[in-house]
């Protein structure tokens, strides 16, 4: 059996964020919270953003995020 840090080492995994699901682009270990800078095991890794594309350790992390970016004009023009 494979242990999840072999292969992948101890990097951080680049990650493309889907609705409900994720596409690892770099294999690592983990990836790190947007908002609290923790290391995400990628086997714990459950909260997300698709559109800012960014990760969160855990719920709170998540809520933080998308009551920031509520805050922030909108740049689109």
């Amino acid at each position: 059996m494979m242990n999840r840090h072999e292969g992948s080492g101890m990097r951080e995994a680049k990650i493309r964020y889907l609705d409900g699901d994720y596409q690892i682009v770099l294999p690592g270990s983990h990836v790190v919270c947007a908002v609290t800078g923790r290391q995400i095991p990628i086997d714990e890794l459950r909260y997300w953003s698709v559109a800012r594309q960014e990760p969160y350790a855990d719920a709170a992390a998540s809520l933080e995020a998308e009551r920031a970016a509520a805050a922030l004009p909108d740049q689109r023009g």
